[in-house]
């Protein structure tokens, strides 16, 4: 058999489908050759409640359904084929992530008093920790705006509201780069500290 680097990424597939002996080995040389593919998306995106490693992780799983699932019929290579896969899998990730973060949001109480009366059934809460807990959110809020600068707090706004960084440098007038390179500075500025 001739070593992997001779053959083509779709020979490789098409064999791995086959079931060949040496299948792990296969499979490990394709996750390996694209693992900087998976890394550089990685890097221009930005994961809430995770770190560029958690994304990478997408990117691998993204990864390993385009080799499961690439098929040589199709017009598309497999680089194009993978490089969809990966994304796909990082976007939903990212996406998922964004969802979590508006979770207090689907889930709030009105300040009206005619339904305070069932609150504390639904929630299993007094009225007054649900206000005590709106007033941490807001003493969050306000430490966040103390750590970043006036244009990285407006980024941050637009990009909690489901923004992606293309879209958000078209509403400021700026450059995809200069937003996605405020993202990182938010990201890092963010991150718990390690004590």
């Amino acid at each position: 058999m001739r070593p992997y680097e001779e053959l083509t990424d779709e020979e490789l597939i098409q064999m791995l489908h086959g079931h060949q002996e040496d299948s792990d080995g296969m499979m490990e040389y394709i996750m390996e050759k694209y693992k900087n593919l998976v890394r550089g998306k990685a890097r221009a995106m930005f994961l809430i409640g995770g770190d560029t490693d958690d994304l990478i992780q997408e990117g691998m799983i993204g990864l390993f359904k385009a080799i499961r699932d690439f098929k040589q019929d199709k017009d598309a290579s497999f680089f194009t084929f993978a490089n969809l896969c990966i994304e796909r899998q990082m976007y939903n990730a990212v996406n998922n992530s964004n969802r979590m973060k508006h979770q207090p949001l689907n889930t709030y109480v009105s300040m009206s008093t005619q339904e305070w009366d069932g609150v504390s059934q639904v929630y299993g809460e007094d009225p007054e920790n649900i206000v005590i807990d709106q007033e941490n959110v807001q003493n969050l809020k306000e430490e966040i705006r103390s750590k970043l600068s006036m244009f990285e707090f407006e980024v941050l706004e637009y990009y909690v509201k489901g923004k992606d960084y293309l879209e958000i440098a078209a509403i400021m007038g700026k450059s995809g780069k200069s937003i996605d390179n405020a993202l990182q500075r938010i990201r890092t500025k963010l991150k718990p500290q390690k004590t």
